[in-house]
């Protein structure tokens, strides 16, 4: 018999094994921009941490073992800046991202009154841009250019009027 994924609330005692899925995560990203330096493949354990305590963080886990992660903040504006999602590369393209994405909106709308929900990809990630598309997010402005190699495509969707009207994972 076969586990679900469970989606919840991360904790400091998930902090390391988020940074190892994240950093296996996007070996792909950097690949694809001949560049290892990216943000998620240099950030610290203290740093993932800091995020932990000032905004939500949510993990997927199959069993015991982390299999996925999205992080949130939300804006005195009302805007929730997501990044960081990560799934497992064995259980990509399964729909976990999309299930981590929602329980997040649906968790900064109910918590902090999202008005808009605001994330970035690079330019070439078509596979995000196609996946975000589908959710429902809209390109906002032009590519922002990072380096030679690459640029950031910020997307935008707006909140749902009914905050009742989402469902999320509560934290077990």
């Amino acid at each position: 018999m076969g586990m679900s994924v469970t989606i919840s609330t991360a904790d400091h005692s998930d902090a390391e094994k988020i940074l190892k899925l994240q950093y296996l995560c996007y070996q792909g990203e950097a690949e694809l921009y001949g560049d290892y330096t990216l943000e998620p493949l240099t950030q610290t354990l203290d740093e993932l941490r800091a995020e932990l305590a000032h905004g939500v963080v949510l993990v997927a886990r199959l069993g015991e073992e982390v299999v996925g992660s999205v992080r949130g903040a939300v804006d005195d504006d009302g805007t929730a800046r997501i990044g960081k999602l990560i799934v497992h590369p064995r259980l990509q393209r399964h729909g976990l991202g999309g299930r981590l994405l929602a329980a997040l909106e649906g968790r900064l709308t109910a918590e902090a009154e999202a008005k808009r929900y605001r994330l970035f990809t690079g330019h070439r990630s078509e596979v995000n841009l196609r996946m975000y598309r589908k959710l429902g997010y809209e390109q906002v402005g032009a590519a922002e250019p990072v380096s030679r190699r690459l640029s950031l495509v910020h997307m935008e969707k707006t909140a749902p009027v009914e905050p009742s009207a989402i469902t999320y994972a509560a934290s077990a």
